[in-house]
């Protein structure tokens, strides 16, 4: 990688002498190799920021609804709509472990697993409460309402990950698929729960038609969950040994999305602000993203400085 960045380095070097003495002819080159670096060097700064355990993992990425019904049910489908467009983006793949539609409109809650490489070290600080602003499309009076949305991200345990997980602390229960009908639900009992009794983790899914691949689906979630569990008391362990404890965490609500009486995303961790709100909730994520890296990252070296 220095070896590229580098010649890279020496490319954009030569071709700026040239363009001090042949002008303008040689600008195209000059921006091209300009642009290789640049993409280089937030390449190689991406692969740094993104070293931790489990960073290079596949993620699986939860939204539920806050109180307020049918207008934080919305709320949470923009979300997952955003999410599923960034993925898209990327590349990456996504696929639905668990949907719930809402009452009227919106979800009560969805499970993605969104697979690519790093896709959980890109999205681990997404997780959050996510607060929306705007004019209710549900209230006849067209008043101002603030909907909330969590979301969880934990990285997906897969088959690369061993997780010993004992048949006898397992309660598995099977019911009927709920929901308002659609493609994610079914008439029959296939939807399966699982808990782990000795943490009391439970994990679901109801989203395909066969109990079995509900199951095997519910067990990955599950293993996801005992892994990011098991990730975050490594984290608690290191943390108790850094003698500057203050602004462990990041606090509850990570980002705010304001559509009245202004258009403003504000990221209240690392303090960015897009005014393109559109953009955003189209999977346009990628800044807030970096810039959470990098802030999580200088916390981390001033901690263990």
């Amino acid at each position: 990688m220095l070896e590229r960045m580098e010649r890279l380095r020496r490319e954009a070097e030569d071709w700026l002498l040239l363009a001090e003495e042949e002008g303008e002819e040689a600008l195209p080159a000059l921006e091209e190799a300009l642009s290789a670096l640049a993409s280089a060097l937030e390449r190689n700064e991406l692969r740094l920021l993104l070293s931790s355990e489990g960073d290079a993992q596949n993620a699986i990425l939860e939204i539920h609804p806050g109180a307020g019904g049918t207008e934080a049910q919305d709320w949470a489908e923009m979300l997952l709509r955003m999410y599923l467009r960034w993925a898209e983006s990327r590349g990456f793949s996504s696929e639905y472990l668990d949907y719930l539609v809402g009452d009227e409109a919106g979800i009560k809650s969805v499970t993605l697993r969104i697979s690519g490489l790093n896709a959980y070290g890109l999205l681990k600080h997404e997780k959050g409460i996510h607060r929306l602003i705007r004019i209710s499309p549900f209230d006849a009076s067209g008043r101002r309402h603030t909907s909330f949305a969590s979301v969880d991200v934990i990285p997906d345990a897969g088959d690369n990950i061993k997780i010993e997980i004992n048949e006898k602390d397992l309660r598995i229960d099977v019911f009927r698929a709920g929901g308002a009908g659609g493609q994610h639900v079914n008439r029959t009992n296939s939807a399966v729960r699982i808990t782990h009794l000795p943490t009391g983790i439970v994990a679901q899914c109801q989203d395909e038609k066969s109990q079995h691949h509900n199951r095997d689906s519910a067990m990955s979630i599950l293993k996801a969950r005992l892994y990011a569990l098991e990730l975050k008391k490594r984290a608690e362990a290191q943390q108790a040994s850094y003698q500057d404890k203050d602004e462990i965490g990041f606090g509850s609500q990570i980002r705010t999305y304001t559509m009245q009486p202004y258009r403003l995303v504000k990221d209240h961790r690392s303090g960015s602000e897009i005014g393109d709100v559109q953009a955003v909730l189209d999977g346009k994520i990628d800044q807030f993203i970096k810039d959470s890296l990098i802030r999580a990252q200088t916390e981390k070296n001033r901690r263990s400085a």
